[in-house]
């Protein structure tokens, strides 16, 4: 399928099990957090496994990760939503190895013809021409410089980052046009780009936020199992501080009965560690990433399940997903109003600044400029 789709440039799979893409439920595998390759909306032919016993799965294996290596044709996205901080966006990856189950960009997927759920994790698309694509964009004539996002759709600290640094290019060509940034991520490993940053920061250049979902590694684990441990990510935060770099924690995304319970924990964890800003976002659950989560839920949490889901309605009106502007990243109803409540407590007993997802607005947009070499080629 790779060489019929002509898009690829080629494939470094990574050992560890069987190549992903067949058909197939499963009870999960370590370190991965979907369950299966579930069908994404545009499927036209439904397939259902069934065990003849003839080829059994080897005990212990997992869908191996394979990173497709391509040249994109555009870098920046741009987005017009109130609800979000940032007008553009940078992605370096599409496809995220962490594995978080409850992933809004799973069904991104989808239109690349694989699974929302486990080719989502095991099949990242790598755009290797990210910064070159970058430095053109930022020297034509015609660009107005606003904050840029890193990172929004997928991390862009997942593993592979750390082979293919395609996220530190992007940051280099950023650095060299004084172009702010505002880099969101759930991994340890950014601190191996802390020196770019800090040097940014001190010129109000860099802003990072990290989102720390729960605290209990338990459920971390399954959730978002290739994600840094959520203590790794406190002490992240202490780090970037200590370095002079201005921190968000996004409590993110808030599950009902399953981790609202440590809204106020989580804040309070952050801001020891030193982060000056927070901020929420309530669970949804668009297209495909519905089945995938409920299915998850079924598995890891049944108990747990009907009372999350049942919940998940109140706040989506009936459903499980409200596209709405204003409403869709805080819900609505009772229970939307005392998470909000008790957010803005936390935030005021504690110092932070309740306005995190404003954070990017603080940013420097007037030191922008052309460097001379690349003014001339336009």
């Amino acid at each position: 399928m790779l060489q019929a789709m002509g898009k690829f440039d080629s494939v470094i799979p990574v050992p560890g099990g069987p190549t992903p893409g067949a058909a197939g439920r499963s009870q999960g595998h370590k370190g991965r957090g979907a369950l299966a390759f579930t069908a994404h909306r545009f499927e036209s032919i439904a397939r259902e496994p069934v065990d003849d016993g003839w080829t059994p799965e080897p005990e212990g294996s997992a869908p191996v990760t394979q990173v497709i290596e391509e040249q994109a044709q555009s870098i920046i996205s741009r987005n017009s939503s109130p609800d979000v901080p940032f007008d553009q966006s940078v992605n370096p990856y599409r496809g995220c190895e962490h594995g978080c189950v409850y992933c809004f960009a799973r069904p991104t997927h989808s239109y690349l013809n694989l699974s929302p759920g486990l080719d989502f994790e095991t099949r990242i698309f790598a755009k290797m021409n990210a910064a070159e694509l970058l430095r053109k964009a930022l020297a034509r004539p015609g660009y107005r410089c606003t904050p840029l996002a890193i990172g929004v759709a997928t991390d862009a600290y997942q593993p592979v980052e750390r082979r293919l640094r395609l996220t530190r290019q992007v940051l280099e060509v950023c650095a060299e046009f004084n172009q702010p940034v505002g880099l969101i991520t759930k991994s340890a490993q950014i601190e191996e780009d802390l020196d770019l940053i800090a040097d940014m920061a001190g010129r109000s250049l860099a802003t990072v936020a990290l989102s720390i979902t729960t605290l209990d590694h338990g459920v971390s684990r399954h959730m978002e199992p290739r994600t840094s441990a959520p203590r790794r990510r406190l002490e992240t935060i202490r780090r970037f501080v200590n370095a002079g770099v201005p921190v968000t924690v996004n409590v993110a995304p808030i599950v009902p009965f399953l981790t609202d319970h440590e809204l106020e924990r989580i804040l309070e964890a952050a801001a020891e560690a030193g982060a000056q800003r927070a901020g929420y976002i309530m669970l949804r659950l668009p297209w495909e990433v519905e089945p995938i989560f409920r299915e998850w839920l079924a598995a890891r949490f049944p108990l747990k399940a009907a009372h999350v889901l049942s919940r998940i309605e109140a706040l989506r009106g009936g459903r499980h997903n409200d596209a709405r502007f204003g409403s869709r990243m805080s819900g609505e109803g009772i229970y939307a109003e005392l998470i909000a409540k008790r957010f803005a407590i936390a935030c005021a007993r504690m110092g932070l600044d309740g306005q995190g997802r404003e954070r990017m607005q603080t940013l420097d947009v007037s030191r922008f400029r052309v460097p001379s070499a690349q003014a001339a080629l336009f």
